[in-house]
């Protein structure tokens, strides 16, 4: 077989598709995540200690009136978050305008609690029903629309960090060494050369085609090994790979494109600035109900220049849009092995199993 025909065969193999899966429902707010609590109780206490000090006399006096309208507002926040908790799986086959209408509803009724409990305190004379129900609404309203607001900046956040990380993984001197890889490999070992071009071809057709808001650490295992392999070639033993995987994690979200620019970074920081070369080590582990993903590769000493940090940067803000408080993403430099960590939650049907 010429070079023709091997370039032919491989321009005219069809990649297998995967049909697009169905859109899942969309909560515009999920009550039962962490960062969500401590964000409802820290806005509805904030609110009520502004308005009281409209009541105040003082110091002592506002604190003493703060600490009664915590007695019933705490509670009726704290019901709120565990009946939209509840109920989270009946509001996500609602609309966005109807889960609004929805929350505000619940809202109006935690005011309305929370007027009872001041009530049967005691701390309420003669109960605010509306004035109550009214104050439960709007609280509500407020922070309902910060979390829509929050849900809907993820679609404009993945799409920067998206072509952020185009830009930085289809560089021409990344394009132009992997197509002289394959060139170099043609006559000699056309196999390897046909396998390096599929490789290339699988990363610029992920990177391209429409992303959903998530992927899986399995699919980001997959593309990582894609790259590596187009890298080993042209590095050849300077690149040592190693992959410790446990398949019980493979099906955790992670934001897409997120796992190929830790291991990108490792050869660029690691393996390409030393002439001896870099072990680089990919591991996952389950623990408990979270998901670790480790990427470590030795760093040459006083060689390399320093990064700007616009990679780990996009990494973190992207995993807090997807996990908030429930994920995690942590960089160490320790003797000589720098370290990128990243935590997600297994999924609820994962961790049951």
């Amino acid at each position: 077989m010429d070079d023709s025909q091997i370039l032919s065969t491989f321009i005219e193999r069809k990649l297998p598709r995967r049909a697009p899966a169905p859109p899942g429902p969309v909560l515009v707010f999920d009550a039962c995540q962490v960062g969500v609590v401590l964000r409802a109780v820290l806005y509805v206490e904030s609110v009520m200690a502004v308005a009281v000090m409209y009541l105040a006399d003082g110091v002592v006096d506002w604190v003493t009136r703060l600490s009664v309208m915590t007695a019933g507002v705490l509670p009726a926040t704290l019901l709120w978050l565990i009946v939209a908790c509840a109920f989270k799986r009946p509001l996500a086959r609602l609309g966005e305008g109807l889960q609004i209408t929805a929350g505000i509803a619940l809202g109006a009724l935690a005011g309305l609690y929370a007027c009872g409990m001041l009530t049967l305190l005691n701390l309420a004379p003669t109960p605010p029903w509306v004035a109550s129900a009214f104050t439960g609404a709007l609280l509500a309203a407020g922070l309902v629309a910060g979390l829509v607001w929050r849900v809907r900046g993820r679609t404009p956040a993945a799409t920067t960090a998206r072509l952020a990380e185009l830009q930085s993984r289809i560089r021409p001197h990344f394009l132009f060494n992997t197509l002289n890889s394959a060139i170099a490999l043609v006559r000699a070992e056309p196999a390897k050369a046909e396998r390096v071009l599929e490789d290339l071809s699988d990363l610029f057709r992920h990177a391209l085609a429409d992303q959903e808001d998530s992927s899986t650490i399995g699919q980001e295992i997959d593309l990582a090994r894609g790259y590596l392999e187009i890298e080993q070639v042209r590095f050849g033993r300077r690149l040592r790979v190693e992959w410790s995987l446990d398949e019980r994690v493979n099906e955790a979200r992670l934001p897409p494109l997120i796992l190929q620019p830790l291991v990108e970074n490792a050869v660029k920081h690691g393996v390409e600035p030393s002439a001896r070369g870099a072990q680089l080590r990919v591991s996952t582990q389950l623990r408990g109900p979270v998901a670790l993903i480790k990427v470590t590769n030795t760093v040459p000493v006083g060689e390399g220049r320093r990064g700007h940090g616009i990679a780990l940067a996009n990494v973190r803000s992207r995993l807090r849009l997807l996990h908030d408080l429930h994920g995690s993403f942590r960089t160490a430099l320790v003797d000589g092995v720098y370290q990128a960590r990243i935590e997600v939650p297994m999924p609820e049907k994962a961790t049951r199993a």
